[in-house]
């Protein structure tokens, strides 16, 4: 088969606009709209926001340039782009397509959680969601969470299934300015609410917005600041979709003379924007109606601490927290779309199948570690305890493998193939073709052969339990 016979069966984007909405739409996901607030609540507001930004520009920007241009130059899936690259380094794309694999049945169980919450709104039943144990008693039942999950499922994979241009890039079009729409709408409320507790105490928006975005030094050590960039680098991957093969798949489908660096600037300032505005969301309106102690981590700000918000507001709340769960799925959707690509067109172009019946394959497996996955709160419940030290369960063990193993040791490898093995070059090349400019050249070689691969040890050794920073 031809280079050309092969690029048109797998399909592209039509153009820059596409690929770069495809991108973001895979780079806004749950862990912006949950993860990135409660991790600036949680390390100071502004100073996590300063590391942050300033990692997205260094260390966010060096992996994504690579990996979109390890995709357009070998025109292949993440399981076999790196054999293109380095025939003995082809080992990486096993885990770079292991991560999404892992990722895709528990990411769509939290998006039936957030279907299920959308149902709440859209029938006016939300209220019983304020009850402190609606959430735990939701998913520890059998047979409603698969449900959901199902549905949820149903709607990811019909967009795969319909392909590239016709429905991964056709969605995120229609889905991804509404989203920005809404948030946007969201974001200017949240600064405009007041609340008085029952102890007398009015905090408003704004008040929240300062907790969000001025900096917090109270305290601050050298190890405090070391957990700070490492929660940054870690939340890094969630928000822009590195070390878990999507942006090589998304690469594959651009176009040979699509500028890249313009490609990367653009999805990098998309998602810093809307990670900023999830924040401005979610954090003022969170903190007027329940102080510091609203704003847990994962689950429990979206499923408790938002409910009761949406709840407190009155009136305004049902259509608030309508909004918000749009707003949520939309996000959750055009993710688990990106995931679920990953892994078909991986074994489209390694096996020769079409895209239906890998799209098939990929369902049958997904949908039943998915229900697995469901069960893990019910019938197969267990509790242990991470390396990393926290508890959990089938879902959150999946998370830790995924997420905080294989995604930095997949980063790791590829920082030393592109920084030592095959050279920077092989990446410069790719992006200035066509007399493109490569911004931030020099940075991108220091960061590919020194920074990123020394980071990325340090996050592993966090992750494992070897270094202790908490």
């Amino acid at each position: 088969m031809s280079n050309n016979e092969s690029n048109t069966k797998r399909g592209s984007f039509s153009g820059q606009l596409g690929f770069i909405m495809a991108a973001a739409g895979s780079a806004v996901g749950l862990g912006n709209i949950w993860r990135f607030p409660y991790l600036a609540a949680k390390d100071g507001g502004g100073i996590f926001i300063l590391v942050y930004l300033i990692l997205t520009v260094t260390f966010g920007f060096t992996l994504l340039t690579t990996e979109i241009a390890i995709g357009r130059k070998t025109k292949q899936s993440p399981l076999t782009a790196y054999k293109g690259i380095h025939k003995k380094w082809g080992g990486i794309g096993i885990l770079a397509c292991l991560v999404p694999t892992i990722i895709l049945p528990y990411y769509c169980s939290i998006g039936g959680w957030v279907l299920k919450y959308l149902s709440l709104f859209v029938t006016g039943g939300y209220h019983e969601a304020v009850s402190e144990n609606y959430f735990s008693g939701y998913i520890s039942e059998q047979f409603q969470p698969i449900v959901w999950m199902l549905v949820y499922f149903a709607i990811t994979a019909f967009i795969v299934f319909c392909g590239v241009e016709k429905g991964i890039e056709k969605y995120s079009k229609i889905l991804m300015p509404i989203l920005v729409v809404m948030i946007i709408g969201i974001s200017i409320y949240s600064l405009t609410i007041s609340h008085t507790d029952e102890n007398g105490i009015t905090r408003s928006g704004l008040d929240g917005l300062k907790v969000y975005l001025i900096p917090d030094f109270n305290g601050m050590t050298l190890k405090k600041l070391l957990v700070v960039i490492m929660d940054a680098m870690g939340q890094l991957f969630f928000s822009i979709s590195v070390a878990m093969g999507i942006m090589i798949a998304y690469g594959s489908y651009v176009k040979k003379e699509t500028n890249l660096m313009q490609s990367v600037n653009r999805i990098e300032l998309f998602d810093t924007v809307i990670a900023l505005l999830a924040g401005m969301m979610i954090i003022p309106a969170v903190f007027t109606f329940s102080g510091r102690e609203g704003m847990a981590g994962g689950p429990g700000l979206v499923f408790i601490s938002l409910p009761k918000v949406f709840d407190a507001m009155g009136a305004a709340g049902r259509f608030i927290g309508l909004a918000f769960f749009i707003i949520l799925s939309f996000a959750a959707i055009t993710s688990s779309v990106s995931i679920m690509e990953a892994i078909v067109s991986s074994i489209m172009d390694k096996f020769g199948f079409s895209r239906r019946k890998s799209s098939l394959i990929v369902a049958a497996y997904a949908v039943a570690a998915a229900v697995i996955v469901c069960l893990g709160y019910n019938l197969l419940y267990f509790d242990i305890t991470l390396p990393n030290g926290t508890q959990a369960q089938i879902l959150d063990v999946f998370d830790y493998i995924s997420n905080y193993i294989m995604m930095p040791l997949v980063a790791f490898l590829t920082s030393i193939l592109i920084g030592w093995v095959v050279k920077p070059q092989v990446i410069i090349d790719e992006v200035t073709q066509g007399g493109h400019k490569f911004g931030r050249k020099t940075l991108f070689i220091i960061m590919i052969k020194f920074v990123v691969p020394i980071m990325l040890l340090l996050l592993l050794l966090q992750s494992v339990g070897i270094l202790k920073l908490n």
